[in-house]
């Protein structure tokens, strides 16, 4: 048999259909991480109102009229007053006991059960008790202390004003003088602790003066023994006090700007005006003295006083900081601009033939802003040097006068359109401009996020 003629057969080519997919989606795949790597991406940002976010809330130190008393005999004291209390010129603060049996009577009385308390000292307690759980902050622990000492001297003038009928009888069982009276030297209020800042005056502060760390209060304690000349308890006997707070000089040239500030303790949310002045620290600082006539009461046993100062907030349209840019603009006569046959706003240009014949052509044109006489307009096609005529007369102008404006790019119509603003505050992130301004902005409308990310008229892709 003769097998010259055979022929192998070649089989059709199996084309696979999914390879061909996943390579036509691997292709689209890096074309569009090259794309995308590539690419200019422009992050819009839609505008609001709103206001800046200043922090207002500031930690004071608080200065009055302070009378610091001190003992004239040796002995253990006992206090009537209760602190924070005002006493008349002449009452009775405290007693000196130099034998110390005013003390074993106390602890008799006590023993016995024969101190009771009427419905109103027990209604001063309790308010005592709310006002501190109140107020009570866990980062300012040295607090309960001052609650401590303070309900225990409630307790004990509560005490002791049935131990001043037996005094009388002491004294003549001993001999006059064996307790002797401290009276107030004159009318204030009544406070039972020392820190060293009795004596300061504002033109003294420095910045040490706000370390904490370093705060010593002492609190003078019922039924110890003081020695002469040992300080007993304080008196402030007016209502004029200040707070210090460190400022910023520039904020402090604003705060005096207002003159007086309305001021909310955090303590109790009280508000009162406080009258501004600036302090220039004997360590360079700037600081805010303010002056207050009242509320002192309320805040006679604190010396650190946080309050929040409530001034007048601008408010308007809020764009971050880096959408804002300057743009130059020409400037040119408002009686030069004109419209066209299509009604769109442009000016009149010379231009010049070979011949030297000269003709005008109309030069669309777009206003960003206006000031008194003049039109600030773009550059897109028109440069410095180039004449445009005045509508209806022989009158032309050179073009040459340039200005700056702060302004945004608005991206509503779908490419950069730069919008002029009227910045009325910033801080560090934000602008607060003035909205519904000729030529500007209007609420929820859209800008560039990064100003420097586009060129005006770029078209917006993304």
């Amino acid at each position: 048999m003769d097998n010259g003629n055979v022929r192998k057969y070649r089989k059709p080519p199996n084309i696979n259909i999914g390879i061909i997919v996943f390579l036509v989606i691997l292709f689209y795949i890096i074309v569009s991480t090259f794309m995308y790597f590539t690419s200019k991406h422009i992050i819009g940002y839609q505008v609001k109102d709103g206001s800046l976010s200043v922090s207002n809330v500031y930690e004071g130190i608080a200065l009055r009229d302070e009378i610091v008393v001190t003992s004239t005999g040796a002995g253990y004291i006992n206090y009537y007053a209760r602190e924070g209390e005002k006493v008349g010129s002449g009452n009775v603060v405290c007693t000196l006991d130099e034998s110390g049996e005013l003390q074993d009577l106390m602890t008799k009385s006590s023993a016995d059960g024969e101190m009771t308390l009427s419905e109103q000292d027990l209604s001063e307690l309790k308010n005592e008790m709310i006002n501190f759980v109140s107020s009570f902050n866990k980062s300012n622990f040295s607090t309960v202390y001052d609650f401590k000492f303070n309900i225990e001297g409630a307790v004990l003038k509560y005490a002791n004003k049935a131990l001043l009928e037996n005094l009388n009888e002491l004294n003549s069982r001993h001999g006059a003088g064996l307790v002797s009276y401290c009276t107030a030297p004159e009318s204030g209020i009544v406070v039972y602790s020392i820190d060293g800042f009795e004596d300061k005056k504002a033109p003294e502060v420095t910045e040490e003066w706000f370390d904490k760390t370093t705060y010593e209060k002492t609190q003078l304690i019922n039924n110890s023994i003081a020695d002469v000349g040992d300080v007993i308890y304080k008196l402030s006997d007016n209502e004029r006090w200040s707070i210090i707070i460190p400022v910023e000089r520039e904020r402090a040239e604003e705060l005096l700007e207002e003159q007086y500030v309305r001021v909310k303790f955090l303590k109790n949310q009280y508000e009162s005006w406080g009258k501004v002045e600036i302090i220039e620290g004997t360590d360079g600082n700037t600081y805010v003295q303010l002056n207050f006539t009242n509320s002192m009461f309320t805040f006679v046993t604190d010396r650190y006083v946080d309050v929040e100062l409530i001034t007048n907030q601008q408010t308007g349209l809020k764009v971050p900081n880096s959408a804002i840019i300057e743009k130059q603009f020409y400037l040119i006569p408002t009686e030069y601009v004109t419209k066209g046959s299509n009604s769109n706003t442009g000016v009149l240009k010379e231009s010049y033939g070979e011949d030297g014949t000269s003709s005008t052509e109309f030069i669309p044109i777009s206003i960003y802003a206006e000031r008194e006489n003049e039109y600030y307009i773009d550059d897109e096609n028109l440069k410095v040097g180039d004449r445009i005529d005045k509508p209806d007369s022989m009158d032309a102008y050179t073009i040459s006068k340039v200005a700056n404006l702060t302004g945004v790019y608005s991206i509503n119509k779908g490419y950069a359109d730069f919008k002029q603003i009227q910045v009325l505050n910033n801080n560090d992130e934000y602008s607060i401009i003035k909205s519904n301004t000729d030529y500007g902005l209007v609420a929820y409308d859209y800008i560039v996020l990064d100003a420097t990310s586009v060129e005006s008229d770029e078209f917006i892709y993304d």
